[in-house]
């Protein structure tokens, strides 16, 4: 999975896009590929159709030729406005963001309404104020917490309309 990926992200940047997701399903017979602009000209600036068509004809004729993959279905997508934060570089990208944040292991709540038998909070849903050191900077009800980016189960854009 990792020699898959890595070589997906290679082809992925030459082409000037980011390897945002990878996912395989159906046993395998499902790729998804999601991209995004390494530089885009604004925060509006995103995935068109076109770089979708250019990036999925890149894939399949790169695993077609340098990898053994046995697949049945390539779909190249944008990540969305949902889309999913893994690296340091998206958190860093997205300040001042909505973000929907699920830790492995829940942190101590120091909101208002806690009490010294509430459990550890393991989901946020607050804007991203920074990274520091390792750690996501997330504004919650008021309160800055920081977080280490490891123990980050999943996060997502949780755009306001």
């Amino acid at each position: 999975m990792q020699d898959l990926h890595t070589l997906i992200e290679q082809s992925v940047s030459q082409l000037g896009y980011e390897l945002v997701d990878l996912e395989i399903s159906n046993r395998g017979k499902l790729l998804r590929v999601f991209i995004d602009k390494l530089t885009p000209s604004s925060s509006r600036d995103s995935v068109t159709i076109d770089d979708c068509v250019l990036v999925s004809n890149q894939l399949g004729n790169l695993l077609a030729v340098e990898h053994e993959i046995d697949y049945d279905r390539l779909e190249v997508s944008s990540p969305g406005m949902d889309r999913v934060l893994k690296k340091e570089s998206d958190f860093v990208r997205f300040i001042g963001e909505r973000a929907s944040i699920k830790l492995r292991v829940g942190i101590k709540d120091e909101g208002e309404n806690t009490t010294a038998t509430t459990l550890p909070r393991k989901t946020f849903l607050g804007v991203i104020k920074g990274v520091e050191g390792g750690k996501l900077l997330l504004e919650f009800e008021g309160i800055e917490y920081p977080m280490a980016i490891s123990n980050i189960d999943k996060a997502r854009l949780s755009p306001v309309f």
